[in-house]
């Protein structure tokens, strides 16, 4: 079981994209995710209210960071502290930027990201390290750990890992207000040319609305809505590792 101890309260604040196209990433996030796009040094930066993608140049599907942000600075004391993970990822905490308000028809707030590693049990480890909190586990029937969902506040997941052959980015999601939003979403989508890689579904871990569309580099860019809302003292649960607890509507994309 879970401690009851609050959790960090860091939420993502923005994830720096690595591409060997930098320019054909930022052109399709722009798209996408109804963005704006603008240079910065030698990559692009894209933003809307709610959402900051960076991309530089570099190998594909990795990060060159990713950001957590504290609404409260006293948290972190003074400056940004960082921390490499198993497999190289650099996590910065940071204090967040005072954003410029914005109203949008279709909002969409960067919520939480995954990695896919072939040192999950290690990942999982060094990110409770840090302060993250377990709140699903996902064990195939050897009792193998196949995927793990950590918290850094009550929504049920900041960070998703899942177990494979290869180190790499796996996918971004962006919360939106309700079901209803996730359909306008989609239907925002087709009207780009951009089809649906996966869903409409329902994830189990974490309870969520979803679909995804993949990137020109392969990476997934997710829609969601509804996450679970986790107490502090929720006991970290285990899932069946199967198509059906990543998607209780139907398939799922299974990394290992």
């Amino acid at each position: 079981m879970n401690p009851a101890r609050p959790e960090l309260g860091a939420t993502l604040d923005h994830i720096c994209l690595q591409s060997a196209q930098p320019h054909a990433l930022a052109a399709f996030i722009e798209k996408a995710y109804a963005m704006r796009r603008e240079r910065d040094g030698d990559g692009w930066r894209c933003t809307a209210p709610g959402r900051t993608l960076l991309v530089r140049p570099g190998k594909p599907n990795r990060v060159a960071h990713v950001a957590f942000a504290f609404d409260d600075p006293d948290r972190i004391g003074r400056g940004a502290s960082e921390h490499t993970d198993p497999d190289g990822n650099l996590i910065v905490f940071k204090s967040r930027d005072r954003e410029e308000a914005g109203d949008e028809p279709l909002p969409a707030r960067l919520q939480h990201l995954a990695f896919r590693t072939p040192r999950l049990d290690e990942m999982v480890a060094f990110y409770e390290s840090i302060g993250f909190v377990v709140s699903d586990r996902v064990k195939d029937d050897d009792g193998v750990l196949r995927a793990c969902f950590l918290r850094t506040d009550a929504e049920h997941h900041a960070l998703a890992l899942f177990r494979a052959n290869e180190a790499r980015f796996d996918h971004l999601s962006c919360e939106t207000r309700d079901i209803g939003a996730v359909v306008a979403w989609a239907d925002r989508m087709a009207a780009a040319g951009i089809p649906i890689h996966w869903g409409i579904g329902r994830h189990g871990p974490g309870n969520d609305v979803f679909f995804m569309v993949k990137d020109p580099d392969g990476n997934l860019l997710e829609i969601s809505a509804e996450i679970e809302q986790c107490e502090a003292a929720r006991p970290a649960g285990t899932w069946r590792h199967e198509q059906r607890t990543l998607n209780l509507w139907g398939n799922a994309i299974m990394r290992s």
